[in-house]
């Protein structure tokens, strides 16, 4: 599946640079990350397709001497999977008919952006799940090649058949009933190779199978070899597919009297050895299990994350064999409490996970009530001292839509997580049920309202991520990041809440109150010693608002702060879409001696243009290029010249979502001046990083 975060890289067909450049604009306002180029001429077309991968194409509908209709053509003609959408000035149903008859994905009124951003997310997801379609193909068939080889290999005696008759044999199979030709065996039935005494029960069992039967079954027979011979044997049987087509496996093996300690190791191993609870590895399978089941028969169920709530602290005050007593009479508290059918497993050292189906969400909050409840009334006795626990259980729900059982697992633990943000659970000892984080609606009315009351409420708090050189440059960096609480509890940047026309009143008033408290944070932080630069992300808000300067400079000086430790950072895209105020701007901010960044950058149709005009004195790479950067040499080659010519304009350069140290060698080979991202440290409350160690 295509990562959320992936770049997409976008033709487009438009005689004006400036409606381009909006369109690249547009969906980066909308969430995605965009690499675009202009089709100039129908030699450029093909020069793009021949070279590069392309996942949407949009085409303004005019009288040029290249046109949509013929873009398209090619794009058929060669055979691409690229979503093609037209805009147009106005609906006319025989153009539309003809476009999509040659083709086109849709056809839009130019003017129209919300449903442009609505078509555009829908084709996109269309295409990822058609790419990951295609790749589960490919891997399905060099499993099934694995698969084939593996059983072709195994030492054990397997089969498949359909109506009682052998399709499929392997060597072992053949071996141990003593025949030599597949095609011999094939013709003959199962029951030929069974005594008379062992058909009856054979019959039954493959009559389940025949009837819908999925459980392995197993029973005890005895083989008719090709020389008459006898063996008493465990055949097991199982639903399976051959050539796509439903069968059922055998599994012949001869008795031996090691099955029980067999099935005595296999119970061991899904054991937890300290709670006698399952591991995490079979709840796993079990959680698959649950998918799938959620998918074919349309069943519901819930997972449940259930951490313990200051365990370390536990585990100091009584060690490890107490922590381990605790642990094992909690188990316990929870066996209680599960029914027929759940799967209570110990997942981490101090986690455990409860599966249950055939649960809506108001039985799964009420179970997970009940357990939460449960856990915090016991009182476990660890050498005469009594220890009381209590539990932080976050729920996610499985139906036919639930991810992956990894997925699902984290998103039980987010929400597990997450209980310490709820009011009144700081310390934990509480239920969330996981919910997909929605951005809040574009009615300004009740945007501005919402914020407005986040504003009065204190809802808002800073965070702060280093960034560090990467040439030795002892420069304390930090960029600060606001979040708010919303009104159920959950963290999330105010700026979702801001639809990309506004309202602008209330983006002014976040940013000014935004300034005002780094101010604070970095004058207190200052005066300890440091010689800490802030970095200030603005909305194209107030890059136009002209009173802006004058109120900047009133508070610089309230705070007795040198103008050079505030960077303020604006958007690639805002500094095209708005190049005139964001000039004035960034000279309005150099005569304050502050400095300025753009961040996002290299994603516009031709970026450099925009350094012609604003001045600045950092650039911040878009973050997409950290991640192809890693697996595309030509990406790779592209931000060296991007750096060099950076560099050669006197830029300093930033590359963030640095996420591993892999990639430290590439960008110190490639010349970047800073890095930021979670290697280095997640964004935290407090400017704490100790850039010595560097």
């Amino acid at each position: 599946m295509r990562k959320k975060n992936e770049t997409v890289h976008l033709l487009i067909l438009d005689q004006s640079q400036n409606d381009a450049e909006e369109m690249v604009s547009l969906l980066r306002n909308s969430g995605r990350a965009t690499r675009a180029h202009r089709i100039t001429s129908e030699e450029d077309l093909l020069e793009s397709l021949k070279e590069h991968s392309w996942d949407l194409f949009l085409a303004r509908e005019e009288e040029t001497e290249f046109t949509a209709l013929a873009s398209l053509s090619h794009i058929k003609r060669l055979d691409k999977d690229i979503p093609f959408i037209v805009l147009n000035k106005q609906l006319d149903d025989d153009q539309i008919v003809n476009y999509m008859k040659a083709g086109a994905q849709d056809v839009i009124p130019f003017e129209d952006r919300k449903h442009l951003v609505l078509a555009i997310n829908r084709e996109l997801n269309n295409l990822y799940e058609r790419r990951n379609r295609r790749s589960i193909e490919v891997h399905l068939r060099e499993a099934e090649k694995r698969c084939q080889l593996l059983l072709d290999s195994s030492k054990d005696a397997i089969a498949y058949i359909n109506d009682g008759m052998h399709i499929y044999a392997n060597s072992s199979y053949m071996d141990f009933l003593g025949y030599d030709d597949i095609d011999e065996l094939i013709c003959i039935p199962v029951l030929d190779t069974l005594t008379q005494e062992s058909q009856d029960e054979f019959k039954e069992i493959t009559k389940l199978y025949n009837e819908g039967e999925e459980e392995q079954k197993q029973i005890t027979c005895v083989s008719r070899r090709s020389d008459d011979s006898e063996v008493k044997v465990n055949m097991s049987f199982s639903v399976a597919t051959y050539d796509s087509e439903p069968c059922t496996q055998i599994v012949v093996r001869p008795e031996q009297d090691s099955a029980e300690l067999e099935e005595r190791l296999k119970e061991i191993s899904s054991q937890d050895l300290l709670t006698g609870l399952y591991n995490r590895q079979y709840l796993m399978d079990k959680i698959n299990d649950a998918i799938e089941l959620a998918v074919d028969k349309e069943q519901t169920g819930a997972l449940y994350y259930i951490a313990l709530d200051s365990f370390i602290q536990i585990k100091s005050n009584v060690g490890i064999a107490g922590a381990d007593l605790v642990l094992s009479d909690i188990a316990n508290v929870l066996r209680e409490q599960t029914e027929e059918g759940w799967t209570l497993a110990r997942i981490s050292d101090d986690a455990y996970g409860l599966l249950a189906m055939n649960q809506d969400d108001q039985e799964a909050q009420a179970t997970a009530e009940k357990v939460r409840a449960a856990v915090e009334n016991h009182m476990s006795d660890v050498s005469g001292r009594t220890i009381q626990v209590t539990t932080s259980i976050g729920v996610a729900l499985i139906n036919d839509a639930s991810p992956k059982a990894q997925d699902l697992l984290g998103r039980s633990h987010s929400a597990s997580d997450s209980v310490r943000d709820v009011e009144g659970h700081e310390s934990g000892n509480g239920v969330v049920i996981f919910t997909q984080k929605i951005i809040a609606g574009d009615e300004n009315e009740t945007t501005v309202s919402s914020l407005q009351k986040a504003l009065d409420d204190n809802r808002f708090k800073l965070l702060f991520q280093p960034i560090i050189s990467l040439r030795g440059e002892s420069d304390e960096h930090y960029e600060a990041y606001l979040r708010m609480y919303d009104n159920g509890g959950n963290e999330v940047s105010p700026y979702d809440f801001l639809p990309p026309s506004g309202p602008s009143e209330m983006a002014n008033k976040i940013d000014r109150w935004v300034i005002l408290q780094t101010i604070k944070h970095l004058s207190s932080h200052r005066s300890k010693g440091h010689q800490t630069k802030l970095v200030l992300n603005l909305t194209a808000e107030t890059i136009q608002d002209q009173t802006f300067m004058p109120w900047l400079s009133v508070a610089l000086k309230a705070a007795r702060l040198p103008g050079d430790s505030l960077i303020f950072q604006i958007s690639e895209s805002d500094a095209v879409t708005y190049m005139k105020q964001a000039k004035d701007f960034s000279k309005g901010l150099k005569e304050l001696h502050c400095k300025m960044s753009i961040s996002r950058f290299g994603c516009a149709l031709n970026p450099f243009n925009t350094l012609k005009h604003v001045d600045t004195d950092y650039v911040k790479l878009d973050g997409s290029f950290t991640d192809e950067i890693q697996k595309d040499e030509e990406t790779r080659e592209q931000i060296k010249e991007m750096i060099k010519s950076l560099q050669a304009q006197g830029k300093l350069t930033i590359v963030p979502l640095v996420e591993n140290a892999s990639i430290l060698s590439t960008l110190w080979q490639a010349g970047v001046n800073y890095i930021q991202g979670y290697y280095l440290q997640a964004p935290t409350t407090e400017m704490n990083y100790d850039f010595s160690e560097e």
